[in-house]
Parts: structure tokens; C-alpha cells; sequence
């Protein structure tokens, strides 16, 4: 039937937005503070790195989506290329990373509203589910146009960062932490005042604010033109990772040394207040507030669809794959704003420790999304020759390149092992994949397998 089929309503620049929201989120306005205090000046280097890594892994995903027509998900490649047991145990795992993602957000949106209105943070949590939820059951156009102003806001800020810092580079300006200058860079302790211990340290933060980017995938089939919007949004990420992350971060250590700069406020919050707007704080704050809604809002539209996705492939209760009358997945919208209020709501009582947590289970498990993205591509192009020389979107230097991304990846969770505020997090998501196996075994009983 036409309505159970997600509806192309995303137009080209809904998708570049989506691209560039997924580029700019929490993990760069709030969570760049602690990165830059554990790697001083080298994190530079590890946006770079995880960058580029991400820029390969996109460009694997974008070809194994235009290889075949079909494609929607994850779950689609991963059933082709390593079976249903990998589709269900990835498919439940993106549900997870978002789930928890948004987890964190929907509690950032209830801390910044207090610092405009004295009223419990739960009011504000849950009336931003309820507008969120309430614009996503119409049509998938209301998401695409709410990642476009989103978007927009980041757009809109970063330039004003960037341009400001140009602008007090040229005239010398003096802060109350000095002359802004590019010496500010390497002249307090050099590129890696803490080492390289501190630098690998912060490379779990640094992926966290990654994490999103490869919603260009997952809205694949809801756009107008795949074949040509797909690789217009991939192939630009490298120049909005130089731009959006390198260049925030240098405008941000050439006005203020890094020494200046706490864990426990926003970057930009201090950027903006040092060079005299007396407002700088109330305009930060509203930014990191959109933020926050965006990436939750980005989270209720690919939890939906991944529980679509699962219901019809009968991974999941097939009434996940019923659609509204708009061509929504209502119940799959449904499910995934429930569980984040009850997360946002469980989250109060370890307000200190939550964001932490969350954020590096997220991360855990959105290297294992990328990850089998990059292994359907090695099997895709060991086992689908034909295909892949056919590709008008080849992705480069495969499969070398692949296996380079998983050794990263592989490195970095090592990392978050021997990191004392990684460390809890890290023992307990394989808890997660555990119960997946438990359930995909339970459920392939319950059907004869």
C-alpha cells in the first residue's frame, strides 16, 4: 500500500541543513570546553582526525545507499552484507545512540530555560517533547523545516564567532585575558601542554560532537533526489568540519588562551563576554538551547524511522511499521518520546554525572554503527564487483582506508578504558548488545529459525 511507504518530502535544502545541523550540535558548543581543558591546543588535531574519519565513513555509507534503490537504513546494508543478526543487534543500537543523545539534550533544554525562567526543569522538557513530537507527526516537511532554522542559528553564530575574532585579530584587541593574538595558540605551554595523554583523552568528546552527522544517511529515503543530494551533502562535510569545528576552535584559543577557558561553561559563552557584549551570555545561551532542541528533534525523526524500519523487516512489533495518514511512523514517534521522558525524568536524580554517561555510551555506540557501515563496504566491494564499479559515488581509497577507520575506532575505545570518567560507561554498554543477541536469539525461536 502507497501509505506505508516514508514519503520524499526532504528537499535539497533540507538535506544540506540536515548535513550542517549534524556537523554543529551539543558536542561542539557545550562539550568543547572539556576537550580543549584535556588537549589544550591539539585538540585542533583530533577535529581533524575523527574528521576525516567520519568523512570516509560517509562517503562508504553514501555508496552502499545509492547501490541499491531499496536502501533506507542501516539495517538494510547490514542485512545484505553480515546477515539478521547484525540488522537487529545495529538497528536497536542507532535507536539506542539517539535515544541516549537525546537524553542529554532534552535535559541541556530544561537547565537553559532556568536561566531565563525560575520553574521546574521538567515543565520545560516536557512541553519541548510535546511541540517536538506534535510538528514531527504531520508531515516529515515539519522536521526538514525545523533542521533548516536550527541550522540556521549554528549557521548564523559561528560565523559571528569567526568573524569576530578576524575582526579583534586585525585591530589588536585587548580582553581581560590578554591581547587577542595567534600566539595565543602555542604560547601557553605549547600545542600539547598536557601531552599526549591529555590529547587521546579527549578524543571520546570529540567524537561525541560527531555524532549526527550520518543523518544524511537515514533521511536517504525520504529526500527528492538521492542520487544527487546524498553526494552534494557528503562531499561538502570536509569543508564544514575545516570551517564549522577547526575555525571555531582557533577563533575561540586566538581570543582567549586555553588556560582561560572552564569545563563547566560554554567557550562561547567566555568568547562572546570577553570581547564586551553585555548580552553575550543571554545570546549564547538561546543558541545552545536551539542546539539542544535541534539534536533532540534529530533524534525523535531517526528513532522513529529505525523503529519503522525494524518493524517491517520484522525485527521489532510490526506496529512500528504503520504509518499515519501523512506517511509518519506515529507509533515509533510515539515509543521513542515516551522513553526519553522517562530517561530525562530518571536523569534528574544523577544530574551531575548523567550528561557524562550518556554522552559515552552514545559515542560507544555510534562507533559501532560506523563501524559496520564500513565493514558492509569492504564485503559490498569484495562480493558486488559489478556494483561498485558501476557507482557514480565511488567511495576512495577502499578497502584500505576502511580498516585504517576501524583501527581509530578500535584505538579510541581502548582510550575510554583507561579514562576514569569513560571507563563505567564503557563496561557497561556491551550489558546492551548482550540483551540484543539474547532477544534476536528469542525471537528467531519464536518464529522457527
Amino acid at each position: 500500500m502507497a501509505q506505508q511507504e516514508l514519503k520524499r518530502e526532504l528537499e535539497n535544502r533540507h538535506v544540506q541543513l540536515i548535513a550542517i545541523g549534524g556537523t554543529i550540535g551539543t558536542g561542539l558548543f557545550l562539550g568543547s570546553g572539556k576537550a580543549i581543558q584535556l588537549a589544550g591546543p591539539s585538540i585542533i588535531f583530533a577535529y581533524l582526525i575523527v574528521g576525516i574519519a567520519i568523512f570516509f565513513v560517509m562517503r562508504a555509507l553514501g555508496e552502499l545507499l545509492l547501490s541499491k534503490a531499496g536502501y533506507q537504513s542501516f539495517t538494510d546494508i547490514a542485512e545484505d552484507y553480515l546477515g539478521p543478526r547484525a540488522a537487529f543487534v545495529t538497528g536497536w543500537t542507532y535507536w539506542f545512540c539517539w535515544i541516549m543523545t537525546a537524553m542529554a539534550d532534552i535535559i541541556a533544554v530544561g537547565i537553559y530555560v532556568q536561566y531565563w525562567f525560575d520553574i521546574p526543569q521538567w515543565i520545560p522538557e516536557v512541553l519541548c517533547l510535546v511541540i517536538l513530537l506534535g510538528l514531527n507527526l504531520l508531515t516529515v516537511k515539519n522536521f526538514g523545516e525545523l533542521e533548516f532554522w536550527f541550522a540556521l542559528i549554528k549557521v548564523v553564530t559561528i560565523l559571528a564567532l569567526i568573524a569576530i575574532g578576524i575582526i579583534l585579530l586585525v585591530i589588536g584587541f585587548k580582553t581581560d585575558a590578554g591581547t587577542v593574538t595567534v600566539k595565543n595558540i602555542w604560547g601557553h605551554g605549547g600545542m600539547f601542554p598536557n601531552g599526549i595523554t591529555g590529547f587521546l583523552l579527549s578524543f571520546q568528546m570529540v567524537v561525541f560532537a560527531f555524532v549526527g552527522v550520518e543523518l544524511v544517511g537515514v533521511s536517504a529515503a525520504e529526500t527528492s533526489d538521492p542520487e544527487k543530494n546524498i553526494p552534494s551533502a557528503i562531499n561538502k562535510i570536509p569543508l564544514r568540519i575545516l570551517f564549522f569545528y577547526v575555525g571555531a576552535i582557533i577563533a575561540l584559543l586566538c581570543i582567549n588562551p586555553w588556560t582561560e577557558l572552564s569545563p563547566a561553561e560554554s567557550p562561547f559563552v567566555k568568547t562572546f563576554a570577553l570581547v564586551g557584549i553585555p548580552i553575550a551570555a543571554g545570546i549564547i545561551n538561546f543558541v545552545v538551547l536551539t542546539s539542544a532542541a535541534s539534536a533532540c528533534n534529530s533524534g525523535m525523526f531517526s528513532t522513529s524511522r529505525i523503529l519503522y524500519n525494524l518493524g517491517k523487516n520484522d525485527q521489532a512489533p510490526s506496529q512500528f511499521a504503520k504509518l499515519n495518514k501523512n506517511h509518519v511512523p506515529r507509533n515509533g514517534l510515539l515509543i521513542s518520546t515516551l522513553v526519553l521522558s522517562v530517561g530525562a525524568l530518571l536523569s534528574k536524580f544523577i544530574p551531575e554525572q548523567a550528561f557524562g554517561i550518556v554522552t559515552t555510551i552514545s559515542a560507544i555506540c555510534f562507533i559501532w554503527v560506523w563501524g559496520v557501515v564500513l565493514i558492509c563496504h569492504i564485503k559490498y566491494k569484495k562480493t558486488q564487483p559489478q556494483l561498485h564499479e558501476k557507482s557514480k559515488f565511488k567511495a576512495p581509497f577502499t578497502p584500505f582506508i576502511n580498516y585504517v577507520v576501524l583501527a581509530l575506532f578500535a584505538i579510541i575505545l581502548i582510550i575510554m578504558l583507561f579514562a576514569e570518567e569513560t571507563r563505567p560507561a564503557l563496561l557497561l554498554t556491551p550489558l546492551w548488545f548482550i540483551l540484543l543477541f539474547v532477544l534476536h536469539y528469542s525471537n528467531r525461536r519464536k518464529r522457527g529459525n
